[in-house]
């Protein structure tokens, strides 16, 4: 609570001091007759604090679109599986000493697609050495870093996993000595015909049954890597595809089959897209606080640029005056003063873009799998702070376009 306080104090003590200082200097004798001059150093910092208050806007206001369409990108890219409706828990108690009875009956329960088990997290980072692969023709210097898992039955199948040459593990075959490539450890290794043949995993000989298609393990920061899949049919974990629109019948029916085979154990368990959503956590608190932080400092600009279009209306009352009595239009007047305040926002624009730019492609480049950051986004920002920039000040232009000339001509 200190540092917030703390903060809270300085900041007011310097906001107050300025005004108060500024204040302390006006003479009371021409306060009281109206008469306060400014100098054009004045002029200067109230026009620069406008740009600053909207370059703020503008880098804010690109920050909330490149940051959503990142995250859409997150929610939308292709994974290479279904991670929607998939049930995790993990196999306590009876579940570690024999599996397959229980996924047998798991498997019967009226919406349950198909169920399978696994090693560890779905979404883990287990990584094996490559110095214990080794294959007929491996070049001695070449080293691979794998994600590798064990998996049972239907593991492919209950995650939608693509199988692109040869076959997934089944019942039919004895796959204990079987092993599943991804595409990226297949090309890292540089296997030609690659279904078929025997490689060596820490001295025991595997046969290559199938390649399957790349699928993200990993969150987006990180590129698909070489990974590998055996077969293992007691695992941690169990993956449980339900269908949707039954997920709590569903779920009740598998609580009662898990209490039957572990009596007193309780049944935790968790969805896979909501593991998938908390590997981006941070940026989705960093969405939420971007949208909050670019309202707030548009309207504080607003409120800036509000403030000084009344002065300015105010310090100019007399040549405007003047140009309505020769002749000018309320529409030359309201545009003649709009036109300086969207002077100074252009210039807020062309000071952001480039800003934001640099910030926001730094923070796309810790993205293996990113969004490029389109013209279109700066447009859109720029077409904003201009419709804002017209709203704000029109107010105040057609209310000194449309004043009576005499009241500010007329001689004290």
């Amino acid at each position: 609570m200190g540092l917030p306080i703390a903060i809270t104090l300085i900041t007011g003590i310097v906001a107050g001091s300025y005004p108060a200082l500024y204040l302390s200097g006006f003479r009371p004798a021409l306060v009281l007759k109206g008469k306060l001059s400014t100098s054009s150093g004045e002029s200067w910092i109230r026009r620069g604090l406008v740009v600053f208050q909207f370059s703020i806007s503008v880098v804010l206001i690109i920050a909330v679109m490149v940051i959503y369409q990142q995250m859409k990108l997150i929610q939308t890219i292709n994974l290479g599986y279904n991670k929607d409706n998939i049930l995790t828990f993990s196999n306590d108690g009876n579940l570690k000493k024999d599996l397959s009875p229980f996924l047998a009956e798991l498997k019967k329960i009226p919406g349950v697609i198909n169920a399978s088990s696994q090693n560890g997290n779905f979404l883990g980072s287990v990584s094996h050495g490559g110095s214990g692969i080794d294959w007929e023709g491996k070049d001695p210097k070449l080293g691979i870093e794998y994600y590798g898992n064990e998996v049972s039955d239907d593991f492919f199948e209950t995650m939608d996993l693509q199988i692109v040459q040869g076959r997934a593990f089944s019942k039919d075959f004895s796959d204990t000595s079987s092993v599943i490539f991804n595409q990226a450890a297949i090309k890292a290794m540089g296997l030609k015909n690659p279904v078929g043949k025997t490689v060596s995993m820490w001295g025991h000989e595997k046969q290559i049954v199938g390649i399957v298609k790349d699928y993200h393990y990993k969150s987006l920061y990180e590129k698909v890597g070489p990974s590998f899949i055996e077969y293992a049919p007691n695992n941690q974990t169990t993956l449980v595809k339900i269908k949707a629109g039954s997920e709590q019948k569903t779920i009740a029916g598998i609580k009662s089959l898990f209490n039957r085979f572990n009596t007193g154990l309780e049944f935790n368990y968790s969805f896979l897209d909501d593991d998938y959503s908390k590997l981006y956590a941070s940026e989705q608190r960093v969405a939420v606080l971007s949208r909050y932080f670019a309202g707030i400092a548009i309207l504080i600009s607003c409120l800036g640029l509000f403030g000084l279009a009344a002065f300015t209306a105010q310090k100019r009352q007399k040549e405007i005056g003047i140009r309505k009595v020769i002749g000018a239009s309320v529409s030359n007047i309201t545009t003649m003063l709009s036109i300086d305040f969207l002077k100074l926002v252009a210039l807020s624009a062309l000071t952001a873009f480039p800003v934001s730019w640099w910030m926001l492609s730094n923070w796309l480049e810790s993205f293996a799998y990113r969004i490029h950051i389109s013209p279109l986004v700066f447009v859109i920002a720029g077409a904003s702070v201009i419709i804002i920039t017209v709203i704000t000040v029109s107010f105040q232009s057609i209310k000194a376009a449309i004043a009576n000339p005499v009241k500010s001509l007329r001689t004290e």
